[in-house]
């Protein structure tokens, strides 16, 4: 009876000890988090007007929070010393909250702290369902009150109406079995009827918009004329108004669109640790990151990018802290904006001379 009890007992624990090792392995699998990697030759642009070369990639989430530091923390543009032309494209603001529905997107500021870091965590996963990818690489502890964390999240997914149809593996250039989707027999004209025409001048040279239930546009242009996003867009939205051809496909044109998938962070190093030349205490961004997540297939897409900006208006960079008391020997100069030599000047070194 007893050798039964005890084959009873280490049943029970080797059962126990398995389904601990199987919640342990389920736990570890919802504990992974994806990691983000900046893959080789893909650019990440700040802005509309910066200048583009092939794969590059643009999302506002970064402008949006931007415009909040240069309206609303430093009430003025940006200034490095020397400038960047990068810093320049920003302080034009080429897109604004007005360029997108409230609805998805996501954006706060405030003093960096633990409780700061939870309220983002939760209003994004009240709105979005979604956990952020950057929060963690920012450090959040002992900072002081005149620092700011600035941070913005926009999601936005759309299907079209029908999905179309998967195609075979074919070459895209140079590369061999690239994944695409489209339309190669349609006999209902549904799916034609997601495809409008903007432009067609070759099979080289054109651009077509597909229609989503969400009313969101995918505009594809092959062979793009233009050295920053805004020419290329300008570029398009010119030639579809002066295109007098067929707007719509007819009943034997074809589509073929490669499915699109990746997974960008990017960090601009670029922007951080410079002060700002026309800020009067010391501003500098501490770190400064993006992600871009795109994913276009047969049945719709999604984008998802979060942007992030620690903001420092302290002195506690450890730089030496400059005093300007003029109290020596001096030399004053008056003179009119815009003249080359002064009407008015003095060397000052015994100022009871002068009091």
């Amino acid at each position: 009876m007893k050798k039964i009890l005890k084959m009873v007992i280490v049943i029970i624990i080797i059962i126990l000890a398995v389904c601990g090792i199987k919640y342990a392995m389920e736990k570890s699998k919802d504990d992974v988090k994806i990691e983000f990697s900046s893959t080789e030759g893909i650019t990440t642009v700040l802005t509309l007007e910066d200048e583009i070369q092939n794969d590059t990639i643009w999302c506002g989430t970064f402008q949006l929070i931007w415009n909040d530091m240069k309206n609303d923390i430093i009430k003025a543009d940006i200034e490095f010393e020397p400038q960047l032309e990068v810093v320049e494209n920003l302080n034009k603001e080429t897109f604004k909250e007005d360029d997108i529905s409230e609805e998805y997107y996501y954006k706060i500021v405030g003093t960096p702290s633990y409780e700061l870091k939870e309220e983002i965590e939760k209003a994004i996963k009240d709105k979005f369902n979604e956990t952020s990818d950057i929060l963690d690489d920012f450090n959040w502890e002992n900072r002081e009150s005149d620092n700011y964390f600035l941070y913005a999240m926009l999601k936005k997914e759309f299907q079209f109406e029908k999905a179309f149809e998967k195609l075979e593996n074919d070459k895209f250039g140079d590369y061999e079995n690239i994944e695409y989707f489209g339309i190669k027999e349609d006999p209902t004209r549904e799916l034609q009827g997601q495809v409008k025409v903007l432009y067609y001048n070759s099979k080289n040279d054109f651009a077509i918009k597909l229609l989503t239930k969400q009313e969101d546009e995918v505009i594809l242009c092959k062979n793009p004329e233009g050295k920053t996003f805004n020419e290329i867009y300008k570029n398009i939205r010119e030639q579809e108004k002066d295109y007098e051809g067929s707007k719509y496909l007819k009943t034997d044109e074809l589509v073929k669109i490669p499915n699109i998938k990746l997974k960008e962070k990017t960090e601009f190093t670029e922007l951080q640790d410079k002060p700002f030349a026309n800020y009067i205490s010391d501003a500098r961004i501490e770190k400064a990151i993006q992600t871009i997540e795109f994913e276009l297939d047969r049945e719709g897409g999604k984008v998802k990018s979060e942007a992030g900006i620690m903001l420092n208006l302290s002195d506690s960079l450890e730089l030496d802290k400059r005093e300007f008391y003029i109290d020596d020997t001096f030399a004053i100069f008056l003179m009119e904006e815009d003249k080359d030599t002064p009407y008015f000047a003095a060397k000052i070194n015994d100022i009871t001379k002068f009091q």
